[in-house]
């Protein structure tokens, strides 16, 4: 089994009768990501993330990718407040929707330069980015210290914690797994570079990305469906494992791809597939410079594989899905697609090759987008 990232899974979890002191505590509201991070970290997605970031740790992350003590980290972990009565050493309550989740001690209030936090991370302070739009409204400081997780919210299908994860790869004697990062209905082109993948591996881990997104991703529960009906007529059950990460997504190009694949790693994945613009939005990033990324680290810092992917696609002539190290023939054999070309397809209710969808998918999506029920 390999190791979690920083060598233990961290467990912040501390049960519910820690709600027992919220009356006598201040308190502070996360907004939806914030939230988010907060239960990776309580049950060890975010190892070896203890808590909220310190400026050290934070500055070190922005600036080196890394914490303050070397081990690989892309994008900071933090929580925002305006409250300007709060201080160090402060106990606090933290809230979802006006309900306690979690608690804190403040060992660090600072502020923040959030333009360069936009240029480092998202690698532009055009606020058309969604997420450099989402760092100009956050509030005015940063606070950093360890949290206690006392709820853990399982209301998304398909589960598991890190742990369960783990549990399963054990029992079932995986030693490589090989896990998939999305926010996307399943098509055709995912579908060949998980199987190329899994044919040198013993497990594959689909995980779906299932918390905050931008406007215009597809609903979780369709994309959740197109797996299942994919999972069940096209894959071998027994190699393959479905499971939601309840983050939110970043569209950090290739800063996002480490932590995607970190984030693997704890869940108990050996290697990890990086394609074609991974966690890209618009034309922020070139398309393979989430691939380019991990040539600045070690696989010993490291400690999961990427498995790197060009742009599947249909060949006519091939009569198979195929990349351009495989397939000789020209352009105009070549069923190219994307997610954003399926999903603008259907909206104007035109019809999708079946090279590109499985038909039982392909029914699912045309449903959402058309509201006409299959052929």
């Amino acid at each position: 089994m390999v190791e979690p990232h920083g060598g233990k899974l961290v467990n912040r979890c501390f049960g519910k009768e820690k709600i027992e002191e919220a009356e006598e505590m201040e308190s502070v509201e996360l907004d939806g990501r914030e939230s988010a991070d907060l239960e990776l970290i309580g049950y060890g997605a975010y190892s070896p993330l203890q808590g909220f970031m310190c400026r050290d740790n934070y500055e070190s992350v922005l600036e080196r990718m890394r914490l303050k003590d070397g081990t690989v980290w892309s994008i900071p972990v933090t929580l925002a407040t305006d409250r300007k009565d709060l201080r160090e050493g402060d106990k606090i309550i933290l809230l979802t929707n006006g309900k306690p989740v979690g608690r804190m001690k403040i060992d660090e209030k600072y502020r923040w330069d959030k333009e360069k936090e936009a240029l480092y991370v998202y690698g532009t302070a055009d606020a058309s980015h969604p997420s450099v739009s989402y760092t100009c409204l956050r509030k005015e400081f940063l606070i950093g210290g360890k949290v206690e997780l006392i709820t853990i919210s399982k209301n998304f299908k398909h589960f598991l914690t890190p742990t369960e994860t783990r549990s399963i790869i054990e029992k079932k004697g995986w030693k490589k797994v090989v896990a998939f990062q999305t926010r996307n209905a399943l098509h055709r082109a995912h579908e060949y570079i998980q199987k190329c993948a899994l044919e040198a591996c013993d497990g594959l881990m689909i995980q779906p990305l299932v918390g905050e997104r931008k406007k215009g991703d597809i609903p979780v529960d369709i994309m959740l469906k197109t797996y299942e009906v994919a999972i069940e007529n096209y894959y071998n059950k027994d190699r393959v494992l479905l499971c939601v990460l309840p983050a939110a997504m970043h569209y950090a190009g290739p800063r996002e791809a480490i932590s995607h694949a970190i984030i693997r790693k704890n869940y108990g994945a050996t290697h990890f597939i990086v394609g074609r613009d991974h966690a890209g939005v618009g034309n922020f990033y070139g398309p393979y410079d989430a691939q380019k990324i991990f040539y600045n680290f070690s696989r010993e810092e490291l400690g999961i594989e990427p498995i790197f992917f060009e742009n599947a696609f249909y060949c006519k002539r091939c009569g198979s899905m195929a990349t351009e190290k495989t397939c000789p023939h020209h352009e105009s054999d070549r069923v190219v697609f994307s997610g954003t070309m399926i999903r603008e397809t259907l909206k104007s209710g035109k019809d999708v090759p079946r090279e590109v969808l499985r038909k039982e998918v392909y029914e699912i999506l045309k449903v959402h987008y058309t509201g006409i029920d299959k052929d």
